[in-house]
C-alpha cells in the first residue's frame, strides 16, 4: 500500500512533525502517524499541505488567458466587452483543443497544489449550435484530460438555455452553450456514467446564472442530491437587472427562492449587502471566489470580513485562468481588502494570526464542500492529496509553520510545490509534472492553430 513520511504535516489540529500517512489502493487514508520513525514511506522534506480543489473552472478560457487585454476600439472596457471576445474565442475550438488545452491547464493546476478541479462546463455543442453524436462530447475531452494528468474532476455541466433574466433570447455568441431541459438531462447522463468509472471523478451541476435559466429550470436542477454551481451577482450591471426584472438582487432572489444548503455553490457573489452577506453565510453554501479573475475583469471586491464574522464557508476558484495557483488567490483575495479598506492581515482574528493558514484552511473545507470530494484534510478516511512545498525554495527557506505559509502567499512568487500526489499517486516531481512536456507540445500545436 502507498506510504508516505512527511518531515512536517499540516493536520487538522495543526502542525506536526515526522508524520507517517498511509492510504489503501483506492486512494484513501487508512492511518495518519505523528512522531514516528520513517519506515519504507516516501519521503517528503518539505512542509507537507493537503491538495486543494480549484471550485470554478472554464478550461478553455486558458488559451485565451493574456490575450483579451487589447483596449476595444469604443473604449470604456468592462466585463461585458470581454464577454464579447470570448464568445468569438469559444466559436474556434474544438474537441481535440478543448483536451489539449484543459491538459495543460490541469497540469498548470497540480504542479501549483490544486488536485481536484470544479469543471463549469458550458461549451457543449459544435460551432453552429448542433450538438455532437454524442451530446457529452466536450465533456468527455475534460475526463480524458483529467485522466492523463492524474487530477481529480468534478464535471458540472451547465445548463444554459437564456441570455437575461428571466428568458430573454440568447445571444449569438452563445450557441454553443444552449440545451434545454431533455438535452441537458442527456448531456447529465453520460457525465454520471463516465464519473462512475474514473478514478478520481465526480460530478455535479451547473445552473449557469440567472441570467441563462428560468425559476423553473432552476428548481429541476435543485431537486439533485448533488453539488449546484451558479454564478451569481458578479457584476452590478447584473444586479441591475435582477432588480428590474424581478425587484430582487441576485443573490436576494435566491435566498427567497431556491433551498440554499450546502450543496449550493454561488460562484462570484461579490455584490451583495450586509444582510445578504449575513443570511448567505447561515445557508451552509459556499462562496466560489475567483480572486485574480474577478481582478481581472473589474468585477469589484468581495465583502470578506463581513463574509467571515458570520462564519460564510468560502472556496477558491481560476475561472479564466489569468491566474492558477493557489498561493496567487489566497494573495490577490486578502490584497484586494487591503486596497479597499486601507488595512493589513484583514482575513485575520484572535484564533487565527496568519493570514496565509486562516484563508488556506476556509479554502481547504469550503473547496472540498463544493466539489463533493472528501480531500482538504490529512486525516483518515480522506483521499490522500499531498502537497510538499520546496522549503529550499528562497522565498520559504529558514522559514516553518504558520510562516512559511505566509511566505508562500505573500512573499516574491514562483513554482514553489516541490512534489503532489492525488489519491496516493504521485504526479509531480521535482516541481514538474510527469508529463508536463508531452502535455506542453499539445498545447503549443493547439496554441499556433487558433492563432492565439
Amino acid at each position: 500500500m502507498p506510504e508516505f513520511f512527511a518531515a512536517h504535516a499540516l493536520l487538522p489540529e495543526g502542525w506536526r512533525r515526522d508524520v507517517r500517512i498511509a492510504c489503501d489502493e483506492a486512494g484513501l487514508i487508512t492511518a495518519v502517524t505523528p512522531d514516528s520513525a520513517p519506515g519504507a514511506g516516501r519521503r517528503l522534506r518539505g512542509h507537507v499541505i493537503p491538495g486543494i480543489a480549484n471550485l470554478h473552472s472554464h478550461a478553455f478560457q486558458r488559451a485565451m488567458a493574456g490575450g483579451a487585454e487589447r483596449r476595444s476600439p469604443a473604449g470604456q472596457d468592462s466585463f461585458w466587452t470581454w464577454r464579447e471576445t470570448m464568445y468569438r474565442f469559444a466559436l474556434s475550438i474544438s474537441p481535440e483543443d478543448v483536451e489539449a488545452i484543459a491538459a495543460q491547464l490541469y497540469v498548470e493546476c497540480l504542479t501549483r497544489g490544486f488536485t481536484q478541479v470544479g469543471e463549469f462546463h458550458y461549451l457543449h455543442h459544435a460551432p453552429d449550435g448542433s450538438p455532437y453524436a454524442d451530446r457529452a462530447e466536450m465533456a468527455q475531452r475534460h475526463f480524458a484530460a483529467a485522466e492523463t494528468t492524474g487530477i481529480g474532476i468534478t464535471m458540472l455541466p451547465s445548463l444554459y438555455r437564456h441570455g437575461g433574466i428571466f428568458g430573454a433570447p440568447p445571444h449569438d455568441g452563445q450557441r454553443r452553450f444552449l440545451n434545454d431541459l431533455d438535452g441537458f438531462f442527456a448531456i447529465l447522463d453520460a457525465v454520471c456514467a463516465t464519473a462512475a468509472r474514473q478514478r478520481n471523478a465526480a460530478w455535479g451541476v451547473a445552473p449557469h446564472s440567472l441570467r441563462a435559466v428560468t425559476p423553473a429550470m432552476l428548481a429541476a436542477l435543485a431537486e439533485l442530491d448533488a453539488p449546484i454551481h451558479i454564478h451569481a451577482a458578479e457584476q452590478e450591471r447584473e444586479v441591475e437587472e435582477c432588480l428590474a426584472a424581478t425587484g430582487l438582487r441576485p443573490v436576494e432572489w435566491l435566498l427567497r427562492n431556491v433551498p440554499l444548503d450546502r450543496r449550493w455553490v454561488l460562484i462570484h457573489a461579490t455584490h451583495m449587502t450586509p444582510a445578504e452577506t449575513r443570511e448567505l453565510a447561515a445557508t451552509g453554501a459556499v462562496a466560489g471566489l475567483c480572486p485574480s479573475t474577478e481582478a481581472s475583469l473589474g468585477d469589484g471586491v468581495f465583502p470578506l470580513p463581513d463574509y467571515l464574522a458570520a462564519s460564510g464557508a468560502l472556496g477558491l476558484g481560476t475561472d479564466s485562468h489569468v491566474g492558477i495557483d493557489p498561493a496567487g488567490e489566497i494573495r490577490q483575495l486578502e490584497t484586494s481588502q487591503r486596497l479597499a479598506l486601507e488595512l493589513r492581515s484583514v482575513a485575520t482574528d484572535d484564533a487565527r494570526l496568519h493570514p496565509g493558514r486562516g484563508l488556506l484552511e476556509r479554502a481547504l473545507a469550503g473547496g472540498a464542500q463544493a466539489v463533493g470530494v472528501p480531500l482538504g484534510a490529512i486525516g483518515v478516511g480522506m483521499r490522500c492529496d499531498l502537497v510538499e512545498l520546496d522549503d529550499e525554495h528562497p522565498t520559504l527557506v529558514g522559514r516553518e509553520g504558520d510562516g512559511l505559509l505566509d511566505a508562500w502567499c505573500f512573499g516574491p512568487q514562483d513554482r514553489m510545490v516541490r512534489s503532489v500526489a492525488v489519491g496516493g499517486r504521485v504526479v509531480v516531481e521535482d516541481g514538474r509534472h510527469i508529463r508536463e512536456g508531452t502535455i506542453r507540445e499539445g498545447f503549443a500545436r493547439t496554441m499556433r492553430k487558433l492563432g492565439a
